[in-house]
């Protein structure tokens, strides 16, 4: 059996974008910060604690959540070093808390740029076109 080929840059960039996802779906704060680089901008945010700090106000409080990505679109500097992926992004929130039963859905298009670091890719600049809502944006919260 022939060994797996290596990922190329644009699959590793694509990877990269879905373990950020699972890091928010899961909650895992410190998973999501090492995917930053320390003076990231995304979420309205500058630096990997403050970011981590605004992603945590909106989702710790929040039941089950999805951020399902597709469409994406990796452009690669000429040496490979950086990327902008653009991608759709479809995120389901469930309410917990005082907000369950309720739940916020958003719909739109990520415009990340990444950052090729020895450690792998690390996303250096995120914003997210929010094209559509439903549901109660209460919804999002750090806890009760």
């Amino acid at each position: 059996m022939a060994p797996a080929p290596h990922p190329t840059p644009r699959e590793q960039v694509i990877e990269a974008m879905a373990t950020l996802a699972v890091a928010l779906d899961r909650k895992d704060w410190p998973a999501l910060g090492a995917l930053l680089l320390p003076d990231a901008t995304a979420y309205g945010a500058r630096g990997r604690t403050r970011i981590v700090e605004r992603v945590r106000d909106h989702l710790e409080g929040v039941g089950a959540t999805q951020h399902l990505l597709g469409n994406h679109r990796v452009t690669l500097d000429g040496e490979g070093g950086s990327a902008r992926c653009l991608a759709y992004g479809r995120i389901h929130h469930v309410g917990a808390g005082s907000q369950e039963g309720d739940y916020f859905e958003c719909m739109g298009e990520y415009d990340d740029t990444w950052v090729r670091t020895p450690e792998g890719w690390r996303l250096a600049h995120r914003h997210f076109d929010m094209q559509i809502m439903r549901g109660s944006f209460a919804v999002l919260k750090r806890g009760d």
